[in-house]
């Protein structure tokens, strides 16, 4: 017996594979004996190692029937990298969603349905499949760009891996003036001038601009109006059918549908990433955004399947497309219309076949170190299918405060080991925490994540005019010029604490001070300071987010739940706050040579998000926290 290549039992080069498995040892996935098949000695059990390896994105590793895959998602951007080709056929099945419209209006009057970003597959079977797709070592890197969503009146932006493009959903139409962006899919028609309440179908938002072969989309819908009385918008186009026109003087269009994949788990389950639908197993994207009406209630105005958002039924704002489905924004009347969600591009191959038995379900699953890990990027349900399986390890990460004038404070930070589950019942429904909003005059406390009865509590929001900072899992951090106090963090206490307080800038004497930071799972935020007297806010800066804390639960160490930095009006070179590693926001400056927009907390980090620069007209906005993640790992 001996111990080579990270296998247990008799050496590679000695072993006989035996129908139990014990003659060549025990496996241990995700390492380079095991993939590079050192000896040729078979695996039993295990995964033949003949498929590709490659890095990046998150790792989801699942079986369909036999079959082994192992997606790679991308909820932000980065490279696909491709360092050796195994005897599997080198094709990758992709998803490449682009970033979805925003919904169509203004302040005054409403407008379209954002376009669902474009949707570009090549999975065998789906109705809109393009080629096949050959990867080599030579170059061996593929660029993955994730577009954001539109804002408001604003066409998303495009998604990218290698040589594919999506192209950005197409904003929603304005009122009178305006029938909707051309894109991905196009936007719905904003309503005409007076016109008796007839259809104006004609001009809306083009779909397949510029065309694909399959269609990456669809176009937007029409709108009605009767002159001072009502008036109702189309819906935006989705992957899967046109946006709905207006069917009543008083009833938006519903936003097109998007369109199922199975790609990042097996189609037997929920798919990790996308959304639910009318059919089992979700994995929804690229829904259009609905149209507004300006007198409810109507039977209209609903957001696509597949993360559109929905219109307005008289007055108020429209709701945002669901982040990474490339949904388009729902439109507005009198209010603020729904940006478009963010776009994904997942990546896929067959790695071998299985012939061993998984312990649980639920989440992306893949190996390291001889664990099996689940990371829950998205809501769902961890479901243990091997009753042997009675204990294991978790990180639970709420959502990061937005910012304010202080930065978010970061989302609570919460793991340990051996914690005890059973087969019975065996489902444990996992919540992950979106971030909370920029708000004025006070960032928006963020949303908190669960497993089991481990609850961390959601980052408190920055603060701002409105008030002091927020209490959450971290708090965040108080207003410029020491008018409010940082947000108490770890609150509800537990043990061990799962955040730090923000910080609060109390000024010694006069003089302009920068907004403090938001408190960090490692750290509390920073104070904001100044060296100039009263009238000179040149050289103010805001205070730094509290850092994270690190885990190795995923074999690797990640850094998570950073606060975010302080928001400054002077324009001096240290006047922005930093943010906390582990995914915090950037706080802004308004003024001058070094003016910077904040930036929001990291997707999947708790990080909070970065303060808003008062002052100007109207202020720099602040970042929104970013959402948070449920990781689970045990003995493979």
């Amino acid at each position: 017996m001996g111990y080579l290549g990270r296998r247990i039992g008799k050496s590679q080069d000695t072993g006989n594979a035996t129908a139990d498995g014990t003659g060549a040892g025990i496996l241990n996935l995700f390492t380079n004996g095991y993939f590079q098949r050192q000896g040729n000695m078979p695996n039993a059990p295990g995964i033949a190692p003949s498929g590709l390896t490659a890095t990046g994105g998150v790792i989801s590793d699942y079986t369909d029937g036999s079959t082994v895959y192992r997606a790679h998602i991308f909820t932000s951007s980065g490279t696909f990298d491709v360092t050796a080709l195994g005897s599997l056929p080198s094709n990758v099945d992709y998803l490449v969603v682009a970033g979805g419209g925003g919904g169509g209006g203004n302040p005054t009057d409403g407008g379209g349905g954002g376009g669902a970003g474009g949707f570009r597959t090549n999975v065998s079977g789906h109705p809109l499949a393009g080629s096949t797709f050959p990867v080599s070592t030579s170059p061996g890197s593929y660029t993955v760009t994730i577009g954001g969503g539109g804002g408001a009146l604003t066409q998303g932006n495009p998604s990218v891996f290698g040589p594919i493009t999506s192209t950005g959903g197409g904003r929603g139409g304005l009122v009178y003036s305006d029938y909707g962006g051309a894109g991905g899919s196009g936007g719905g028609a904003g309503i005409e001038a007076p016109s008796g309440g007839a259809l104006i179908p004609a001009s809306t938002g083009v779909g397949n601009t510029p065309p694909t072969s399959p269609p990456q989309g669809n176009p937007g819908g029409g709108s009605r109006h009767i002159g001072g009385v009502a008036g109702a918008a189309g819906g935006g186009g989705g992957a899967g059918g046109v946006g709905g026109n207006a069917p009543a003087n008083n009833v938006g269009g519903n936003g097109g549908p998007g369109s199922q994949v199975f790609i990042a788990g097996p189609p037997a389950t929920t798919q990790p990433v996308g959304t639910p639908g009318p059919n089992p197993g979700g994995g929804y994207f690229a829904g259009g955004g609905g149209g507004m009406s300006s007198s409810g209630p109507g039977a209209g105005n609903q957001g696509g399947v597949g993360g559109g958002g929905a219109g307005v039924n008289g007055t108020g704002n429209g709701t945002p497309g669901t982040y990474a489905t490339g949904g388009g924004g729902g439109s507005s009347r009198i209010g603020t219309s729904g940006s478009g969600g963010s776009g994904i591009v997942v990546v896929r191959y067959q790695i071998g076949q299985l012939t061993a038995a998984a312990k649980a379900t639920g989440g992306a699953i893949s190996f390291s170190g001889g664990k099996t890990i689940h990371q829950f990027l998205s809501s769902g349900t961890f479901t243990v299918t091997n009753p042997g399986l009675t204990s294991v390890d978790y990180l639970v990460v709420a959502g990061g405060g937005g910012g304010g004038e202080g930065g978010g404070g970061a989302g609570g930070f919460r793991t340990a080991t051996s914690f005890p589950i059973s087969a019975s019942p065996g489902s444990y429904p996992i919540t992950v925490g979106s971030g909370g909003a920029f708000n004025q005059p006070q960032g928006s406390n963020g949303n908190p994540s669960v497993f089991s009865t481990i609850t961390s509590t959601a980052g408190g929001g920055g603060g701002g005019p409105g008030g002091a900072g927020q209490a959450g899992g971290s708090g965040g951090g108080g207003r410029r010029d020491g008018g409010n106090a940082g947000g108490a963090g770890n609150s509800p206490p537990v043990s061990p604490p799962q955040g730090n307080p923000g910080g609060t800038t109390s000024p010694p004497g006069p003089g302009w001070f920068g907004a403090a930071g938001g408190g960090g799972a490692s750290s509390a935020g920073t104070a904001g300071s100044s060296s100039l007297p009263i009238g000179s806010p040149s050289d103010e800066a805001g205070g730094n987010g509290g850092n994270g804390t690190s885990s190795s639960i995923t074999g690797a160490s990640t850094t998570y739940a950073g606060g975010g930095g302080g928001g400054v009006q002077g324009s001096g070179p240290s006047a922005g706050g930093q943010p906390g590693p582990g995914g915090g926001g950037l706080g802004s400056i308004n003024a001058g040579p070094n003016t910077r927009v904040a930036t929001s907390g990291s997707t999947n980090t708790g990080g909070g998000g970065g303060g808003r620069a008062p002052g100007a007209a109207p202020p720099s906005p602040g970042g929104n926290g970013g959402s948070g993640i449920v990781i689970i790992a045990y003995p493979s």
